[in-house]
Order: structure tokens, then sequence, then C-alpha cells
């Protein structure tokens, strides 16, 4: 069957072959791009960094600024680049928390002992303009 302009038309029910369902290597637009777990083993191995500042002024005075900065790469990336905190958040981190427990407990039992010796504690770091006796 054809149509006016003499084009051979499909069959009743098929549908014309469409040029993405095609093999890479006879698609019209050389090979497909990579699948999203392609891109993001390539983001996690190498990692991304997304910048970005806002800034409110007001009568050209600065209201506020917000600056952004987002890194997103997989561990062994972060830490080849010197990135390693989660490691020392007490909050994401069980053995960060153990160890900030630990520490929190050895300067109570200084303070303790401090105490019971008669002689004043020395003071907790953090602890300057705290009233005496608290």
């Amino acid at each position: 069957m054809n149509d006016p302009a003499g084009t051979a038309l499909a069959p009743a029910g098929t549908r014309p072959p469409d040029p993405w369902d095609a093999p890479a290597s006879t698609a019209p637009y050389g090979p497909r791009t990579a699948n999203l777990a392609d891109i993001l083993e390539r983001v996690l191995d190498k990692g991304i960094v997304i910048a970005g500042d806002i800034k409110i002024d007001l009568l050209d005075i600065e209201l506020l600024t917000i600056r952004l900065r987002l890194f997103i790469a997989s561990v062994d990336t972060a830490r080849k680049a010197g990135i390693d905190w989660w490691e020392t958040d007490p909050a994401l981190s069980s053995r960060a928390a153990r160890d900030a427990l630990a520490e929190e407990n050895r300067q109570l039992r200084e303070r303790l002992e401090a105490l019971e010796n008669g002689s004043p504690p020395a003071a907790a770091p953090g602890a300057a303009g705290e009233p005496a006796g608290s």
C-alpha cells in the first residue's frame, strides 16, 4: 500500500520501525549514551563538585549570602580527596560516638577527682565564661 506521494506504508496494525529501537551500531545518531547506572558509576568514581552562591541585596546592602558546596563521590574517592569527616562525626559513626562518650567520661572523672581533692577543677575546653561552681 502506498500513500498519495507514492511512499510505501506499513501494513495495518503494525508500526513503522523506530530508529531508537535499532542496535547502537545502526542508530542514526551514532552510539547510544550511557545509562543511568553507568553515569552514576562514573560520577562516584571521579567525583563531582556543584558550587553555588545565593546572595540577597536590598538597595545595595547585602542582607544574606548563602554559599553552597556539594561534593558527590564514593567513599574511596572522597578519602583520596582528603575528606573523611563522617568517620569522626558522632552522629554518623558509632566508633566516633563511643570515642566522644569515652572522652566526656574521662573529663567528668577528672573534674570529680579534683572536686573530691578540694582543688579547683581544670577548665574544660569551651568552658570559658562559665560561672564558678557550675
